[in-house]
């Protein structure tokens, strides 16, 4: 009697289908491994980020300028407490304050952090309808001056006003655009 032919796999090709197989399903494993993880590290960013933007909001939001100096402090988000360090400086403008803000996590070594934000306090910013305040750098000036006297910068009142800046030089403010021309040539 013959031997019939069998149509099925060998041991040898189903020991190299599983191992391709695996090794295919290792590389899938480790895709979906490092997602997690890359994603978990950008909600932390995030919220740290986050949490930076608050303490520079409740900075600017004070009626007195914050010191000159650094602070720290721990803080509760999304159910995890953690870690600002605030450092205040003087800028060569005397009416900005520099603040940045450094987040960790609040069991985090001191040198470490997830987020860095920069923000400014001051009055160098003139309310609506009011002229640019005028920016002046140097020592501190006292901020409560007798009536009459002027700040640093500021003309007198028997000074000629400085000359209106050119436009078609880079320092002063650009033109504004001409209106545009009628379409004339669209139908209705």
């Amino acid at each position: 009697m013959r031997a019939s032919k069998n149509a099925g796999f060998t041991l040898l090709e189903v020991l190299a289908a599983l191992v391709i197989i695996s090794l295919g399903m290792l590389g899938v494993i480790e895709a979906i491994s490092q997602t997690a993880s890359n994603s978990t590290r950008m909600r932390d960013r995030t919220l740290a980020h986050w949490v930076a933007m608050n303490r520079l909001a409740e900075v600017r939001l004070q009626t007195r300028a914050p010191k000159i100096d650094k602070s720290s402090d721990e803080v509760e988000m999304a159910g995890r407490k953690w870690r600002w360090t605030m450092e205040v400086t003087e800028t060569p403008v005397q009416s900005l304050r520099r603040i940045d803000i450094r987040v960790a996590e609040a069991d985090a070594d001191e040198d470490s952090s997830l987020a860095n934000v920069t923000g400014f306090y001051g009055s160098a910013v003139a309310p609506a309808g009011m002229n640019p305040p005028v920016w002046v750098s140097g020592p501190p000036v006292n901020e409560t001056l007798p009536p009459g006297t002027e700040q640093p910068g500021t003309n007198d009142p028997g000074e000629q006003p400085p000359p209106e800046p050119d436009p078609t030089d880079g320092d002063g403010p650009l033109p504004d655009p001409p209106p545009p021309e009628p379409d004339t040539d669209r139908f209705e």
